[in-house]
Formats: structure tokens, C-alpha cells, sequence
């Protein structure tokens, strides 16, 4: 089924301009499997590992099928952690990027009355984490009523962390006549129940048969003590020198020690986990997407929903204790048909862990060994010379499609009853810019964004110094954020 370009799926030019932007010109198996079952209306259940290309196979159709000029939000996508559902709404942003498209992420431990706010606003897509979502559908500051596209993703992961109450809830205050997509990287019983209960005659599609883990990524287990861990991890990543690394823990506490460890040992590092503020764990995020550094320490809170094409090696510092967590953590590098490897340090007691892993994924792990003193002594110089060279990231998405984009603040809003085509009328009739050039529009109270793109927001800078808009001569400027 899988076809070889996106040009055989009859997407829009705008689409299509964003994945070429993007760099996307061979659809991946599930994108193959996924895209235009998607733009026929076909209820899906998705069985494919992290890393295959998912968001894009249902961010792609529902971006193309959504009408632009609907106020109200026409897809609802759920996520289960706060991190991926910002990283959704990015992906989402980006694919839609020259449609137009409003994709925003609602979630706890961020202000409600902001994100009520913004909601006011004209939203194509909510992405969001299920209690944040329900908190929205109870007080009426999310409306469901032209919802006609519905993705839960990441499913096995939203019921293994109790959200099942909160998802049946959500499915049941949407409109019935949906297209319903399920993703997630293991079918349970329970999600298989969920979808049968709650699609109609749903086409399954299940992408990487030959096992749970993909064949891009080597796999290896390097037995040890405790008290060795530490120095067997400065061994490990000084003789596999990678671009970069994700070195998972079992808790925050030992992703806190070794953190610190790594950071007296001079390492461009940092760490991830449920104790530290939101709006750090964005920040760190956004940090090693970006390459600001070359190693991140997390628990498994960071092994879902992060996009990073060139993460060359996984450390599992500690075996997972859920044997689901394996995949998900492994499936952090070998991406996007990258190669990847993954090393677990086993101690004696992690054993029976190890054990039913191997089950799971259906291989055994071949066993390492720790490499020798004159090894580590002989990839020392080439390690530091990586060390002191920033991380070169080769596949920016976001970057690359913002590149052509300024983003402009005008100091006028709802208050003095702007409304968002009167910025396109008058942006458009500038000469050499027409309404192709104009972007996401966003009005507030006192303010208004406006993304100009293809180049022109020098132009238009200019020209909007002195010209008026409704008869109102407004402030303008490059926008900080």
C-alpha cells in the first residue's frame, strides 16, 4: 500500500510546499498505510513503534482536511504527557504551516484562563493531555461541536498512566459522525476494547511485524555492579563518542546524580524529569532539539514524544522495570531510518527485569563486553575534540520552515475591534505582497501577532510603519517570541 511520494496522495499545494520545505518526499510505511485512508474517512487503529513517522501520518491528512475559514476547532488530538503534546502541536504548525492552519496545546501546570483565552481565538486543531482537555470541556471554553477528526495517541501509554476514565469521557462529548484514529506502539486488551467500543468498523494497520523494536537500532546489555555504573557509563560514551545521547534512570533522584556526575566530569549535558518546573522541562526540551548540548539524563517521563533525528545512542543507566518502557525508551534513536544503538547496564538484581524484557521483544540481547582500559585511552582525543564542538542538529523541521517567517506585534486587538481580515486586506494590497504572504494571525485584547512569510516581513515591516488599519494607525514590530 505504501506509495513513493507524497504527490500520489492529492495534497494541497500549501501542504505539499510545507513537506518539501520539511524535506519529507518518501512517506514512511505507516504514512503509506495511514494518509490516504485518513483523507477517506476510515476509522483507524494503528499498531507502530515510535519513530515511524506517525504524527505525520495523521498530522498530514487532518491538516489538508480541515476547512481554514471554520472558527471552531475541527480535530481534537490527545497525547498523554504535556512534552508531546507541545511537540504535536509544532508538528501539527509546521505541516499546516502555509495553510494557515491554528494548532494550540491545552495541559495542566499551565495558566486555565490563558489557554481560555486563546481558545476564543479561530483553532483548527487542540492538541492536549486528557484531564486538561476534560477541565475544558466542563467549564464550556472548548467547543466540540465541529470536531470531525479525533487521534488518541500514544494509547497504550494514556491507559498505562490511568487516563481511561478521562478518554471514555472525551469520546463521548464529541460529535458521533468523526473519523476516529487510535496510534499506539502495543495493542493491550484494554485499548483494543476502547476502539472497538467507540469506532465503526475500524481498518487496522500495523506497521514493523518483524518485532517491537525496529532492525535500525543494535541492541546490547553490559553487565555490572552499582557502585561501577558510573564509570563504565564515562567508559561507554567516551569509546562510542556519539552525536548525541539519551541516558535513561530508573527515578529522578539517581537522573539528579548522574546529572550532577556528568557535569563535574566537564560533559555538555542536561537532565529531564517530573520534579523539575514545566516550564524547565520545555526549555531542556527545546534545548537538545536544537543541539545546545550533547548528552540528556531523564527518567522515562522523556521517553515519549521526543522528535530528535540524530539521537545515535540510548544508555538505559538502569533496566526498565516495565518491559513496555524498553521500546519506548530504545525507540529514541534509530529514527526516521537512521542507524541507532541502544546498551543497557544490567547489576545481578536487575535480571528477572531483563529477563521479561527479552520476552516482550522477542530476541535475546547480546551480552557486551565493558570496553578495556587501552581502548578508552585510544577514542580520548577524537571524545574531546566532539566535546568542545557544538552538536550540529541535521534536521531542524521547525527551523527550516521558519526560516522565510517573521512574526509582527501590532499594539491593537479585540478592544479596538480588529479583526483578522481587516489585517489581511490591508497587509495584502502592500505592493509585492499578496494574502499567500500572510501567515497564522493572532488577536489578543490589546495586541496582534501576524506571521508573514516567503520573506516578505521586512516589507511589510516597513510599509505598516505608516500605514493604517480599520483607520487606525498602530505600533508595529518584529515580535520577541
Amino acid at each position: 500500500m505504501s506509495k513513493r511520494h507524497f504527490d500520489d496522495y492529492q495534497l494541497s499545494e500549501e501542504i505539499k510546499r510545507a513537506l518539501e520545505v520539511m524535506k519529507y518526499d518518501t512517506p514512511t510505511e505507516v504514512q503509506g498505510e495511514v494518509i490516504p485512508r485518513a483523507i477517506a474517512n476510515q476509522d483507524l487503529i494503528v499498531k507502530s513503534q515510535t519513530g515511524s513517522g506517525k504524527t505525520a501520518a495523521y498530522g498530514i491528512p487532518v491538516c489538508e482536511m480541515i476547512g481554514w475559514e471554520e472558527k471552531k476547532p475541527q480535530a481534537l488530538v490527545l497525547t498523554p504527557t504535556r512534552e508531546l503534546a507541545v511537540q504535536v502541536r509544532e508538528d501539527l504548525t509546521n505541516i499546516g504551516r502555509f495553510k494557515r492552519i491554528k494548532a494550540m496545546a491545552v495541559y495542566g501546570k499551565e495558566p486555565f484562563a490563558k489557554q481560555k483565552e486563546e481558545l476564543k481565538q479561530k483553532t483548527h486543531v487542540v492538541v492536549g493531555t486528557p484531564g486538561r482537555v476534560i477541565d475544558h470541556i466542563e467549564r464550556e471554553t472548548l467547543d466540540l461541536d465541529e470536531i470531525k477528526y479525533l487521534v488518541i495517541d500514544e494509547a497504550d501509554e494514556m491507559l498505562n498512566m490511568g487516563f481511561v476514565d478521562e478518554v471514555e469521557a472525551i469520546i463521548k462529548a464529541l460529535p458521533s459522525n468523526r473519523v476516529t484514529m487510535v496510534f499506539s506502539a502495543t495493542l493491550p486488551k484494554d485499548v483494543e476494547s476502547l476502539c472497538h467500543a467507540y469506532m465503526i468498523e475500524p481498518f487496522q494497520v500495523e506497521v514493523e511485524t518483524t518485532g517491537l523494536t525496529t532492525s535500525t537500532i543494535e541492541h546490547g546489555v553490559i553487565e555490572v555492579m552499582e557502585s561501577d555504573k558510573f564509570p563504565l557509563l564515562k567508559d561507554v560514551t567516551v569509546v562510542e563518542n556519539p552525536d548525541s545521547c539519551m541516558i535513561f534512570c530508573g527515578t529522578k533522584e539517581q537522573v539528579d546524580t548522574v546529572f550532577s556526575k556528568l557535569e563535574e566530569a566537564d560533559y555538555s549535558c542536561e537532565r529531564l524529569h517530573g520534579g523539575l518546573e514545566q516550564e524547565d522541562r520545555f526549555a531542556v526540551m527545546k534545548g537538545f532539539r536544537h543541539g545546545e548540548f550533547r548528552y540528556l539524563v531523564a527518567t522515562d517521563v522523556a521517553a515519549r514524544g521526543i522528535d530528535i533525528d540524530n539521537v545515535t545512542l540510548v544508555i538505559n543507566y538502569d533496566v526498565p522495570i516495565e518491559k513496555e518502557s524498553y521500546v519506548h525508551r530504545t525507540g529514541r534513536t534509530g529514527r526516521a531510518g537512521n542507524e541507532g544503538k541502544a546498551i543497557t547496564f544490567v547489576t545481578p538484581n536487575e535480571g528477572k527485569y531483563l529477563t521479561a524484557i527479552e520476552k516482550y521483544i522477542g530476541f535475546t540481547i547480546p551480552v557486551l563486553e565493558a570496553p578495556e582500559k587501552q581502548e578508552v585511552s585510544n577514542s580520548r582525543a577524537a571524545f574531546e575534540e566532539k566535546m568542545g564542538a557544538r552538536r550540529i542538529v541535521k534536521n531542524n523541521k521547525t527551523a527550516r520552515i521558519n526560516k522565510d517567517i517573521i512574526k509582527l506585534h501590532f499594539n491593537g486587538g479585540k478592544k479596538k475591534k480588529l479583526r483578522a481580515v481587516d489585517f489581511v486586506g490591508t497587509i495584502a494590497k502592500i505592493p509585492g505582497v499578496n494574502a499567500e504572504d500572510i501567515g497564522i494571525i493572532t488577536i489578543q485584547e490589546t495586541l496582534t501577532y501576524v506571521d508573514i512569510l516567503n520573506g516578505k516581513g521586512s516589507l511589510v515591516l516597513q510599509a505598516m510603519e505608516n500605514t493604517t488599519i480599520k483607520g487606525k494607525k498602530l505600533k508595529v514590530s518584529k515580535a520577541l517570541k
